[in-house]
């Protein structure tokens, strides 16, 4: 994500107008449009300014990348070189899952506040799922807290199984 992509999301999640935020941070609005279009950017300091007077805050985390691996019947399981965190409003949301991960009940709705829910949610994207899919609807600390309850195909379990375990 560029920093003209990240201060637009972050601007329009404040529910500020340019003009606005513009003036509650102290800049000139032809300044922050020119951010927030790529045409200029912001030095880290000014981000961090930026980014804080909007009530966030810019943070670095290690990268996930992912891993491919043949399992049963030549089928495809993709797996993280760590677990992904979600913003809980994402983590607990209400989610219709995409044909290719729910194919035996198309269209059906999940609530992810609810763990049973969530859990064959889990189930579903561990064995379906790939990169996009695991960054989109597992959230690390729910996978490890309902770990012990998944019931997925043991060749998968095992991949997943040192991630759940060594995670802090």
């Amino acid at each position: 994500m560029s920093a003209g992509h990240m201060l637009l999301r972050v601007r329009q999640e404040s529910g500020l107008s340019q003009e606005e935020f513009a003036e509650q941070v102290g800049t000139s609005r032809p300044t922050l449009s020119a951010y927030e279009n790529d045409r200029k950017s912001p030095t880290v300091e000014t981000m961090e300014r930026l980014l804080s007077a909007a009530g966030f805050q810019l943070t670095v985390e290690p990268a996930i990348s992912f891993v491919d691996h043949v399992v049963s019947r030549g089928r495809i399981a993709t797996v993280p070189t760590r677990l992904p965190r979600l913003d809980p409003r994402k983590a607990f949301a209400t989610v219709r899952l995409p044909l290719h991960l729910n194919w035996s009940h198309p269209g059906k709705i999940s609530d992810l506040s609810d763990r049973g829910d969530r859990g064959r949610c889990y189930e579903l994207v561990l064995q379906e799922g790939g990169a996009d899919d695991i960054l989109e609807y597992i959230d690390g600390a729910l996978l490890i807290d309902s770990w012990s309850e998944l019931v997925v195909p043991r060749d998968i379990r095992a991949l997943w199984e040192p991630l759940v375990r060594m995670a802090p």
